[in-house]
């Protein structure tokens, strides 16, 4: 019973009971929703990234930057394989409450490298769920940050603030995602011909000798589309002898998977998902009870 100036007033049960109701409904729904995870995660073995055939797939390895220098965060400037920031600035709103408010942010959208002991592929981080090696919150004073979260200092607080979350160069990561591959052999075949035409042309004895089928000391439209085709034809050639270069990217699934890079093991990984859901699974329970508690009470 609650007391209001000296009476009695009953709590607003059937409030509690549909908040309570609400909370149980998502709480069971992201249970479900993560205990398959958990047994996706648990059921993908992780291979070799060299044996690792396309599709979807579980791989562990040492993240390193894609170029010959690690890129670095934008407000730290720490160098990292990715990085994600977000600025936010205190308000005050008529009742004298203060809220934050997210005035900037941004995340990395360069592709790293994933290496093994044997062999390394490339990762697209973009739509990734991320666990970041590292996460650092400081305030400040000013839009942009003048100082770095080691000397901002953490008992003096601005009416700014920054987070930054990073993937550290060297960490070793576990990433379950989409591999993609395709072959490259460092030409394009319409470029590859243009620049073969060119070629010829140098030397317009040979090409009339080859080429000018009516001796007429020209080649009409016939003629040189003739040649064009013969040029297609050596570059294809060409490609077909040359050496191809594999390419994988880990990247998005398309089948609605989940896109995972985390600093953990697959087993560390596998056991956090099972707490995430096991701790799901409790606040469902407990607002179901909350309801039905709630319910008794109603008249």
């Amino acid at each position: 019973m609650l007391r209001l100036n000296g009476a009695e007033q009953l709590p607003p049960y059937p409030v509690v009971a549909a908040v309570a109701g609400l909370l149980a409904i998502v709480a069971l729904y992201r249970f479900f929703v993560r205990l398959r995870r958990d047994r996706l995660v648990a059921d993908t073995p992780a291979v070799r990234i060299r044996s690792a055939a396309q599709g979807y797939v579980k791989v562990n390895g040492r993240a390193l930057p894609s170029g010959p220098q690690p890129c670095g965060a934008p407000l730290t400037s720490r160098p990292c394989v990715w990085w994600s920031y977000q600025i936010e600035h205190q308000e005050r709103d008529s009742r004298g409450r203060t809220q934050w408010h997210t005035v900037d942010s941004a995340s990395s959208v360069e592709l790293f490298v994933l290496a093994d002991e044997d062999a390394q592929c490339l990762v697209g981080p973009v739509k990734a769920e991320i666990t970041p090696t590292c996460r650092d919150v400081w305030y400040g004073s000013a839009s942009w940050p003048i100082s770095t979260p080691q000397s901002a200092g953490g008992l003096l607080r601005g009416e700014w603030r920054y987070t930054e979350r990073l993937l550290g160069v060297g960490e070793q990561l576990c990433v379950m995602g989409e591999l993609r591959s395709h072959s490259e052999t460092g030409s394009d075949v319409d470029a590859a011909a243009a620049a073969k035409l060119h070629e010829w042309k140098q030397d317009q004895r040979a090409l009339l000798q080859r080429f000018d089928a009516d001796h007429d000391g020209k080649l009409d439209a016939t003629e040189w589309e003739a040649a064009r085709q013969a040029a297609i034809k050596e570059v294809q050639s060409a490609v077909l002898t040359s050496e191809v270069v594999r390419v994988s990217v880990i990247s998005e699934p398309t089948n609605g998977e989940p896109f995972l890079i985390a600093p953990l093991s697959g087993q560390q990984l596998e056991r956090r998902e099972r707490r995430y859901a096991m701790l799901d699974f409790a606040l469902g329970l407990l607002g179901v009870i909350v309801c039905a508690w709630a319910l008794t009470h109603i008249a």
